[in-house]
């Protein structure tokens, strides 16, 4: 999608001749910005109860009489705010995305001028609405005619404006990658193509990828990770992506993405109904790719190591099985007692690789509980973390990116719950509680420096009708990485 600015330095957006013409309103009538022909038609189209000025209602005319634009959608905002902006350009613009227009202009109609965060919801929105997953569904619906988008500010907002389309832009990007290798089959996406994704990307500038097969694997002692692996036939592999935007000295931001690219529980085989939405059990990894594509794109001064623990969990006669107990990278010896629980098991011998690179902080990223989805359902991603300035730059990032998260406790009460009579630990705790059990055990591993925990399994993929990758938490990633940027 190209998204770019159009510099207006009058409210005459009534005189702008573009083939769609998307306007914002606030829905109090009173903070309204705009030209007298526009105003009359908006007041007439309420007059006559075409639209209701309450956020969310929108109205779409053709050929209106006194403007240029040959297609005009309005979408009403609760306010002026980047979250309520976001959610009425995403109706406006879906008012014509099915149409014959290829380019559209956005007009903000209340006060002030767009901002940086507006301007990045513009190229998020447009990209999002655009998308088509088409890999293996020829049949999937031509792609929509609108391929370009321009925001309506003045001379003044342009530099910042600007800015905000670029970031987004590059967030959209990565966002749609990850979609795309989450959305694949997992007869398509297997541990070997997030591998070739992972190269793909070290052709931009300043990326490097390493892929770690089996004999490297075992050489580092990943005890943990390979005994998920031994039940496929799909080889396993350990992806290490670099972004080097610092000195060499700096100390790099790692991410760790959990790569399970299909789970079907092992031997703790799980139940046939949805078994399919485990292709998105790689979400986690989707998300790590996708945030180097975008930081790959902004450039920023930091550096920043990739960590993707990828294989499938299946059960064959090699297996492994309930009651097994298995060596980390660590030391550190795990009774599996739920083969379903697989996610930790491979994240816990990544955390424990982050250490050599002597990081600034650690964040590994898991479609891990279904216990999260019960606790926060699907809005918020879970967050722990024992470092509060760690957790509130998170926090604070998904704010930015409007990909938020919700921070859990870490209380070292719920340790209780990972006692075995057989090994260091257990690889599950007791039912109640179960992401914050699963992140504890993961904090065993993540000792040697600053870290935290995203739980995205409610977040990272849609069920139903509209099944799919969402992307997320790409933006919050994003986000985050630039916070630390020099």
């Amino acid at each position: 999608m190209d998204v770019r600015t159009l510099v207006a330095e009058s409210p005459d957006f009534s005189q702008l001749d573009r083939e769609a013409l998307v306007v914002v309103v606030p829905s109090d009538r009173a903070q309204w910005q705009l030209d007298a022909a526009l105003c009359a038609l908006l007041d007439e189209a309420v007059a006559a109860g075409d639209l209701a000025l309450k956020p969310g209602r929108t109205l779409y005319m053709h050929r209106p009489a006194g403007l240029k634009a040959a297609r005009l959608a309005v979408a009403v905002a609760a306010d002026g705010s980047a979250r309520a902006w976001k959610k009425a350009l995403a109706a406006g613009l879906g008012l014509i995305k099915g149409g014959g227009a290829s380019r559209a202009a956005l007009v903000w109609a209340g006060a002030g001028q767009p901002d940086a965060a507006m301007a990045e919801a513009v190229a998020c929105v447009a990209s999002d609405l655009v998308y088509v997953y088409r890999l293996t569904k020829p049949s999937a619906p031509e792609a929509s005619r609108l391929g370009a988008v321009e925001l309506v500010c003045a001379t003044a907002a342009e530099a910042e404006v600007s800015a905000g389309l670029a970031r987004g832009a590059a967030i959209a990007a990565g966002v749609e990658l990850a979609r795309e290798v989450a959305n694949r089959p997992a007869n398509h996406c297997t541990p070997s193509h997030l591998a070739d994704e992972a190269r793909a990307l070290a052709k931009m500038k300043g990326v490097k990828a390493e892929i770690l097969e089996r004999k490297e694997i075992e050489a580092l002692g990943m005890g943990s990770f390979l005994a998920v692996a031994q039940g496929s036939a799909e080889p396993p592999r350990f992806i290490v992506l670099k972004y080097q935007g610092a000195g060499k000295k700096d100390a790099p931001v790692v991410l760790v993405g959990k790569g399970i690219t299909f789970d079907t529980g092992g031997i703790s085989i799980k139940p046939a109904a949805d078994m399919d939405e485990m292709k998105f059990d790689m979400g986690g990894a989707a998300s790590v790719l996708g945030t180097f594509r975008a930081v790959a794109a902004l450039r920023p001064k930091v550096n920043l190591i990739g960590l993707i623990p990828t294989c499938e969990n299946m059960p064959d006669g090699r297996a492994v099985k309930p009651g097994d107990v298995v060596t980390s990278m660590s030391g550190q010896t795990i009774e599996i007692l739920n083969t379903d629980a697989e996610g930790r098991l491979i994240l816990c011998d990544a955390l424990t690789y982050a250490e050599r690179f002597k990081p600034a902080a650690v964040v590994d990223i898991a479609t891990l509980t279904g216990a999260c989805i019960i606790a926060l359902g699907h809005h918020h991603a879970g967050l722990f973390s024992p470092d509060d300035a760690l957790a509130d730059t998170l926090l604070a990032a998904g704010r930015a990116a409007q990909d938020t998260a919700w921070r859990l406790p870490l209380d070292e009460e719920y340790d209780e719950a990972l006692k075995s009579n057989f090994a260091d630990m257990p690889n599950v705790g007791p039912r109640a509680g179960g992401a914050i059990t699963a992140a504890k055990f993961l904090q065993r591993f993540a000792k040697a420096y600053r870290w935290a925990h995203l739980d995205v399994a409610g977040v990272a993929f849609r069920s139903g009708a509209a099944k799919g990758g969402t992307g997320r938490p790409v933006p919050l990633l994003t986000h985050f990485v630039l916070s630390q940027a020099q």
